[in-house]
């Protein structure tokens, strides 16, 4: 097999992983987090209590579903990739501790231990060829650095 074609296939099978992952997470838990509304928020949200966090549960129950919705959505686009990815890693480990904190049974507690090290396994590789990132960050490096305001030098004397 040709450089190009391994290649390829690791862009196709992070093409695949991502839009797996991210419509999951759109579908199953964003979405459904977004239409139960505050009360789910806020139960979500005192989930932070295992990190010493207590305060205004509804707000860290919105981010919480917010990095489910709007990072799985990421994922699928490849956009803000690694960003994204950290959030929902870090909302897996807020999982994973609300599911240590009630001595849940391991078949409970795996799934967001599994999710964790998958999206810091993404964040560490990226999103691949096939994504917004790469087109953005491919366009720019062809294109070179371009000030928004050009500017005239002047010397000093």
């Amino acid at each position: 097999m040709s450089p190009n074609t391994s290649n390829k296939l690791k862009d196709i099978g992070l093409l695949i992983v991502r839009l797996g992952i991210g419509l999951t997470f759109i579908i199953v838990f964003g979405y459904e987090k977004l239409m139960a509304g505050t009360e789910m928020w806020k139960g979500l949200g005192k989930a932070m209590g295992n990190l010493g966090i207590t305060w205004y549960p509804e707000l860290w129950g919105f981010l919480s579903m917010t990095a489910e919705l709007l990072g799985g959505i990421l994922l699928v686009l490849g956009l803000l990739f690694r960003p994204a990815a950290f959030l929902m890693a870090f909302n897996m480990f807020v999982a994973m501790m609300f599911h240590f904190s009630k001595a849940d049974q391991w078949m409970i507690v795996a799934t967001p231990i599994m999710l964790m090290f998958v999206f810091i396994g993404l964040m560490l590789i990226g999103p691949g060829a096939y994504s917004l990132d790469e087109v953005i960050w491919r366009k720019r490096k062809q294109t070179g650095y371009r000030p928004l305001i050009k500017t005239k030098s002047v010397a000093l004397r």
